[in-house]
């Protein structure tokens, strides 16, 4: 297998590279009878896309999505799905000088020392650009989800270096967190963090951060036991994102400051349902959800491609000195938080699906 492939029942396929011809995704598995179109799925592909505020990447990409197969007449067929966006701007001369040289903490080395052979030009597969084809997918799974059982997923930042806010996720809203160009929900702290991004760029550096993932009404019961355990897939899922090192979920490595009797989840029951006083465990114990909402945090790194002088060597293992140049994100963070969405849809719908198949 080459990695290139998510998911058992709703299995999606990703393909192309950031300055090649295109890039997309096959998505099989779909049930048919969703009714969707390109403009549902062009809305999420633009809270993505590049170019979208002074704390982005320049790069002015449309990403206008194409659908070449698996809808007719606005639904879903059933049938395999083939969306695709063409790659219209880019500059690949900008990558030239690194042509022959590997960048810090990038998978310039990695891919290289991997096929002995790599596409230069804007990192090829390892461009963060692939995601936009995880995105369109999750629209799918979005609509179905909600349309089933009125599963939402609200990812927002909630971290930018030092700058963190303790608002409560319970409480916010798509409206909240799209409400400024950080997708922040605490509007003071989100000016903070912008002014943060800003200076971070103005220096010629990059800066790291947190992404908060919610995921409401999940039904009981969703989730493999052992290796399948819906919270390994979620993890799975965002450490598959680009400059994804650290995920976590419920009360996560603040859980090992606690005893037993203060994290435990007691049990109580209210109108014949079964809900916990607390969430410490984030709405999934033993690998299978309990009702509750789900809550996870995605760690990002710093973007590896910086305008300071860095030292490295090049493919003749000679000691270089790189200024990179190009258009890249002083953050990766609000454009990151699309993406955070999408592949939550994708894991919950996958294992959605399968709960089906086991009662059958």
């Amino acid at each position: 297998m080459a990695g290139n492939s998510f998911g058992q029942i709703f299995r999606i396929t990703t393909f192309g590279e950031s300055h090649g011809g295109a890039v997309g995704v096959v998505v099989d598995g779909c049930p048919p009878g969703i009714e969707i179109s390109t403009d549902e799925v062009q809305i999420e592909l633009d809270r993505r896309k590049p170019g979208q505020s002074k704390i982005t990447t320049p790069r002015k990409e449309a990403d206008k999505i194409n659908i070449l197969s698996g809808i007719f007449q606005g639904k879903t067929t059933g049938t395999p799905i083939l969306m695709i966006a063409y790659n219209g701007e880019f500059e690949s001369d900008d990558y030239l000088e690194l042509k022959d040289l590997y960048r810090p903490s990038h998978a310039d080395y990695t891919y290289e020392a991997k096929y002995g052979f790599r596409d230069w030009r804007g990192s090829g597969r390892a461009s963060a650009r692939e995601t936009l084809a995880r995105v369109a997918a999750g629209v799918l799974a979005r609509k179905y989800l909600q349309q089933k059982s009125n599963i939402q997923v609200l990812s927002y930042v909630e971290q930018v270096g030092e700058l963190k806010t303790d608002i409560d996720f319970e409480k916010v809203t798509l409206k909240d967190i799209e409400s400024n160009i950080i997708r922040c929900p605490d509007q003071e702290k989100a000016k903070e963090m912008i002014k943060l991004i800003e200076d971070v760029k103005n220096d010629g550096d990059s800066i790291g951060g947190v992404i908060r993932g919610v995921i409401k009404n999940v039904p009981t019961g969703i989730g493999e036991p052992v290796f399948d355990k819906l919270s390994a897939d979620l993890g799975k899922a965002m450490l598959s994102i680009n400059a994804v090192k650290g995920f976590e979920i419920g009360s996560g490595f603040e859980g090992t400051k606690m005893r037993g009797s203060e994290h435990n989840d007691s049990l109580i029951e209210q109108d014949g349902k079964v809900s916990t006083k607390t969430n410490n465990s984030g709405g999934v114990v033993g690998g299978i959800s309990n009702g509750e909402t789900i809550f996870f945090r995605v760690a990002f790194k710093p973007v590896s491609t910086i305008k300071k002088q860095q030292q490295t060597i090049n493919r003749k293992k000679e000691k270089v000195n790189l200024s990179a140049a190009g258009r890249h994100d002083p953050c990766v963070l609000p454009r990151a938080v699309p993406i955070v969405d999408a592949m939550a849809y994708l894991v919950i719908m996958d294992h959605f699906l399968r709960q089906n198949i086991n009662k059958l």
